[in-house]
């Protein structure tokens, strides 16, 4: 038995470690050392404390990149870029390294390449890969991407969209198309990037110069296959062919039948050489044309129309054939309870508006302090009321003669929009080639056009997998841009559906955000002697991010539990 014994020694005490043991049934001392006085004691106490207890921490991103690293591996991004490309000498790094990380970069928190170092430093991509801190420089990427030509980009698209398809095992027999733009900050003066164009934009950016893409998803997951960057000036539906071109070779690559494949996408592509090139090169199709172009169609009463069981709040009524861009299509009408109530709402807060800004008009004009001649007054009244639906919906009324007496009225028609509602809103007609599909397939089918919108909009996220702010003012930069922007959002869908494939259904957002959650913490403590020691350890976690952990492997990269 120890115990801690004192002795006073000229009126001060000492310690002492004492060993008792028992002796011929007796108890007698078997050992005794010495430990200290009581102000040596306090002394290794403190010393020991400051042995186990850190001197400082520092706190890692750590799963949401790794669990993008994970799906940028599965697709091989960074072996199929330098198969294709051919390392430059003076480089870092190779191509297809760089590529991987600035899609991760772009997935996890997108920043600019100046930036990317700094971000790179506040996480642990060091156990991910191993690159040096001088080959985060943004220069070294850009003297790196030199050799990644427009043609090698398409070359690598399309292995790693194959990859994709093998590894993920996509459904690629149905997939929707469709376009839109991003602004850019080029100098207008600039002649070094044709690609970006003034033209009509997307956002509202009319003073910008812009780049148009366009991509082709999968109806499962919303996973883009195919991308294409083109000129911000040209219209969406001159670059429908392009598209449908380097879609058929891909999917002959892949030793696929065409004949299977059927292209979803909107009336902004309908045109009769587009049909054309889709009947030429062999693929079926399901679209749509503009309802208010088809009044007959708009005339059949909703009671014709049947509740489709697949869909909440949705009927839906066969009409047969009917001619339309030098063909015939099959075609189904809808009506949605939600896309109506949704235009209804848009409808309402449009009238609002208008009546807001007539009001604004009136008031002055009641107060006699009007200004304007009865010209000014009508061309003002004009732009207020020019909208679609208001010009048939609000009347107005000027009275008197001189901008003094002049005084404005104006009244809604509630039988013409009553008629509105019932004749238009919530109706969708749709066409396809497919007769051997039923009207929920039809329906299915154009419904998943919303994948690639969606894509778009999460493109012009600027949280993630943002595209803009774009700051390049090279074709060549933005091209490469568009191309890792897009392997990005490659990357976040597939993440999102290898979760919602296990079970675990998140919107992409509260994916990163429970991955995020899972952080790396190094615990530093005071040198002894040469360099600080460290331990790393993952931060308390919960049974969601355990099962994403789970389904991501992101043990193959954690620090070892000890």
């Amino acid at each position: 038995m120890t115990s801690l014994y004192k002795k006073v020694i000229s009126g001060k005490p000492y310690y002492y470690l004492r060993e008792m043991a028992w002796v011929d049934g007796k108890p007698k001392l078997a050992s005794e050392r010495y430990v200290g006085s009581a102000a040596e004691i306090e002394a290794l106490l403190d010393g020991r404390d400051q042995a186990i207890t850190p001197s400082r921490t520092r706190h890692l991103g750590f799963g949401d990149l790794a669990a993008a690293w994970s799906v940028i591996e599965k697709l091989g991004v960074a072996g199929i870029v330098d198969d294709v490309v051919d390392r430059r000498k003076d480089a870092a790094a190779s191509a297809g390294t760089y590529i991987a990380l600035a899609a991760v970069n772009r997935v996890v928190d997108p920043c600019s390449k100046r930036g990317f170092a700094d971000w790179w430093s506040t996480t642990a991509g060091d156990r991910l890969v191993k690159i040096g801190k001088a080959a985060l420089d943004h220069r070294r990427f850009w003297d790196a991407m030199h050799a990644v030509h427009a043609e090698a980009l398409v070359e690598i698209e399309r292995r790693i969209a194959a990859k994709a398809i093998e590894v993920f095992g996509l459904d690629t027999t149905s997939l929707a198309l469709d376009m839109t733009n991003f602004a850019t900050y080029i100098d207008s003066t600039n002649d070094r990037a044709p690609i970006a164009q003034r033209g009509k934009a997307k956002q509202k950016r009319s003073d910008l110069r812009l780049v148009g893409l366009g991509l082709v998803v999968t109806r499962d997951g919303g996973v883009p296959l195919l991308s294409h960057a083109y000129p911000g000036d040209k219209p969406d539906v001159t670059q429908f062919a392009t598209m449908i071109d380097e879609l058929a070779t891909r999917h002959r690559g892949l030793g696929a039948d065409l004949a299977a494949l059927t292209v979803v996408f909107d009336a902004g592509q309908n045109s009769e050489p587009n049909f054309d090139h889709l009947t030429d090169a062999g693929l079926g199709y399901v679209g749509s044309l503009p309802p208010s172009d088809h009044p007959d169609l708009l005339g059949i009463p909703i009671g014709d129309y049947r509740r489709v069981a697949e869909f909440d709040g949705l009927h839906a009524h066969e009409v047969g054939s009917i001619d339309a861009l030098g063909r015939s299509h099959r075609t189904v009408l809808t009506h949605s309870a939600e896309l109506h109530a949704g235009q209804a709402r848009g409808l309402d807060q449009t009238l609002a508006k208008a009546e807001r800004e007539l009001g604004k008009i009136a008031d002055v004009l009641q107060s006699g302090r009007g200004r304007r001649t009865r010209d000014q007054l009508d061309t003002a009244i004009a732009k207020i009321t020019h909208k679609r639906w208001v010009r048939d919906l609000l009347t107005t009324a000027v009275t008197g003669d001189t901008p003094a007496t002049l005084r404005l009225a104006w009244r809604i028609d509630t039988d013409a929009r009553n008629t509105l509602e019932q004749r238009l809103f919530g109706k969708r007609i749709l066409i396809t080639d497919r007769h051997d599909w039923t009207v929920p397939q039809v329906i299915a089918g154009y419904r998943s056009q919303s994948d690639a919108e969606f894509g778009f909009r999460q493109l012009k996220d600027p949280h993630t997998v943002s595209f803009s702010p774009m700051h390049h003012w090279t074709e060549h930069n933005i091209r490469v841009h568009v191309f890792y922007c897009v392997l990005a959002l490659m990357t976040a869908h597939l993440m999102r559906r290898t979760a919602r494939q296990a079970g675990t259904n998140l919107s992409l957002r509260e994916l990163l955000a429970q991955l995020a959650g899972i952080e790396e913490t190094v615990l530093i403590y005071p040198s002894t002697g040469g360099r600080p020691k460290a331990r790393r350890m993952l931060t308390e976690t919960t049974d969601q991010q355990d099962q994403l952990s789970a389904i991501f492997g992101l043990d193959r990269w954690a620090p070892p539990k000890t």
